[in-house]
């Protein structure tokens, strides 16, 4: 039996326990250290529910696209406040191009400009960027990336920042774009030619960059293409100068390929009427092939090698060689330039000078070549004059993919209707250039939305009228989740929309009579539908409701967080 610790014993551990917690606690983090400054907008969201308000004289629509973008005009925190109601883990690839906070060019804090005279501009802008940055994260995928443009002043600042909200493991990497290949000529020492783009993912085992080549003139040798995409052939004969590619030095890549006549088989095994292929040049040398037998067979069971003959009519074994290169984190192409690919863009597109700073539209493109398949949706919340939509239109054209964007601005000095919007509407639509030329329209849809912000203590004193306006609002939540953003009916009851493929229907009510009713009328068109059903807790029509046609769902519990605030009394 042990002996009960004495009260002096206890004292003693106590007091050592004591000095091993102050240990702890003076124990210095590695990371990124600032003084927060608390963000209005950011408090405003314990007392005000961020809803999303459609205007519709602003939508566009084009034939044969069944898929719609998205332009949300508000503060960039309400509208991630939104979109994580409605696309938790749903987007395929973030980029920003966020202020850069040079001093030199003031961003807006707590409705205050901030130049380089406020001391604590360097806190605000790391406090801003946290905010907006954990709302991101939880909108991408486990795949998903995040590619974040930055220049020297903030870059180590932002790097930590990355680090902490994605994790170290999930940096990928920082590439440096020349963006102005002569440089700022007014520059004491060096004179700037480029900036940064810092590369994460949500999880860096889970993701992959696109199989493709950013330099166009590689991507143009792929001249051939099967099922898997495109290739060029390489000579499986090893070649270039050495004596470690000679047979003598590497005996056991020396062996023969036997061929077919008529070049449709490929063996190892000598065969009756095939011909035997060594790798040996045209001048006798007895060189090797690339891999060795057994390696060989995997590239051949795999449909990689192929048999052609050359111009002396010669049989040559070659290896299909993919769209592949690894990317270098320095970009230096020419079509880079800030000024001759985004600013002159921006100037052809809408006439003259209108925003400062865009990036080059082929910068944005080559980024979504390497982070985006055909069906991504890519997010921007600081979209500026809109460039990354513009290059999501562009690289559909290219592709024939169906990728699709979603854009967040704010509307100071009117940019998000007079250069964000008015640009992608001419880029949809056509234009005319500064030269009068007319240019054709890429096609595609918009839907065009306002931040709206509800006053939780002020709903218990609206009308039921406004409750159920505030709640239909909601319900486009859900359609922009669901990307069927045409309603096609609407009563106290429920909502309705689609698009050329599907539809997706909203029951309000706690009361469940009519929902029978909305069924019966779903099933009516045997279009695809999923139907959200209105409930406080896991949904018990499914099993009742789901039929060939209608898959019911439980609406998502961030939305459900909204009607509970819209709604409660």
């Amino acid at each position: 039996m042990s002996q009960t610790n004495s009260p002096k014993e206890l004292l003693a551990r106590i007091q050592d326990l004591e000095k091993q917690i102050k240990v702890l606690k003076d124990r210095k983090k590695f990371g990124l250290v600032w003084e927060d400054k608390p963000e209005e907008i950011v408090l405003g969201c314990e007392t005000h529910v961020p809803i999303l308000k459609e205007v519709k004289n602003r939508k566009l629509v084009s034939d044969n696209f069944s898929f719609n973008n998205v332009l949300i005009e508000g503060d960039n925190y309400h509208s991630l406040s939104v979109l994580n109601y409605t696309h938790r883990n749903k987007i395929d690839v973030i980029y920003i191009d966020p202020p850069y906070n040079t001093g030199s060019s003031a961003w807006v804090y707590n409705n205050n400009y901030i130049d380089e005279n406020d001391s604590y501009r360097h806190s605000k802008w790391v406090s801003m960027m946290k905010n907006r940055l954990e709302l991101a994260k939880n909108l991408l995928t486990d795949n998903g990336f995040i590619v974040c443009a930055i220049d020297h002043y903030e870059l180590f600042t932002l790097g930590l920042l990355m680090d902490e909200i994605f994790g170290e493991s999930n940096r990928i990497g920082i590439v440096s774009v020349v963006h102005k290949s002569e440089g700022r000529n007014q520059e004491k020492f060096f004179g700037t030619s480029h900036e940064y783009m810092l590369f994460y993912s949500k999880n860096k085992q889970l993701a992959n960059f696109a199989k493709i080549v950013l330099d166009e003139d590689i991507q143009a040798t792929f001249d051939r293409e099967d099922k898997d995409g495109l290739f060029r052939l390489n000579n499986y004969l090893r070649s270039g100068g050495g004596d470690h590619n000679l047979r003598k030095n590497k005996p056991h890549f020396f062996y023969p390929i036997y061929v077919s006549r008529d070049l449709k088989n490929i063996t190892l095994e000598k065969q009756k009427g095939y011909e035997e292929i060594l790798p040996i040049t045209s001048t006798g040398q007895e060189r090797t092939w690339k891999t060795t037998k057994e390696t060989f067979l995997e590239r051949l069971n795999g449909g990689q090698i192929i048999a052609e003959r050359d111009q002396n009519n010669k049989i040559q074994v070659y290896e299909k060689y993919r769209e592949n290169q690894v990317i270098k984190t320095h970009w230096i192409d020419p079509k880079y330039h800030a000024i001759h690919y985004g600013t002159k863009v921006v100037e052809n597109i809408l006439g003259g000078k209108k925003f400062d700073f865009p990036k080059s539209l082929y910068l944005l493109i080559d980024t979504l070549k390497l982070t985006s398949t055909k069906n991504s949706t890519v997010l921007d919340f600081f979209a500026g004059s809109g460039t990354t939509g513009h290059a999501i239109l562009e690289l559909n054209k290219q592709d024939g993919g169906n990728r699709k964007f979603i854009l967040c601005t704010n509307n100071e000095n009117k940019i998000a209707e007079e250069v964000t919007y008015e640009r992608l509407k001419r880029v949809i639509k056509g234009y005319k250039n500064k030269k009068g030329e007319k240019v054709e329209g890429l096609g595609s849809n918009l839907s065009y939305y306002k931040t709206d912000l509800v006053d939780i203590e002020k709903l218990q004193r609206i009308s039921d009228e406004s409750k159920i306006k505030i709640t239909y609002q909601a319900g486009e939540m859900i359609a922009i989740r669901e990307n069927t953003l045409n309603e096609s009916d609407k009563n106290d009851w429920w909502q309705i929309f689609e698009n050329e493929e599907k539809k997706t229907a909203i029951y309000f009510k706690e009361d469940k009579a009519k929902l029978p009713e909305l069924v019966k009328l779903l099933e009516k068109e045997n279009k695809p539908t999923v139907l959200y059903i209105f409930g406080w807790g896991k949904n018990e029509y499914k099993n009742e409701y789901s039929t060939k046609n209608i898959k019911v769902e439980d609406i998502p519990e961030p939305i459900i967080e909204v009607y509970k605030e819209i709604n409660r009394i």
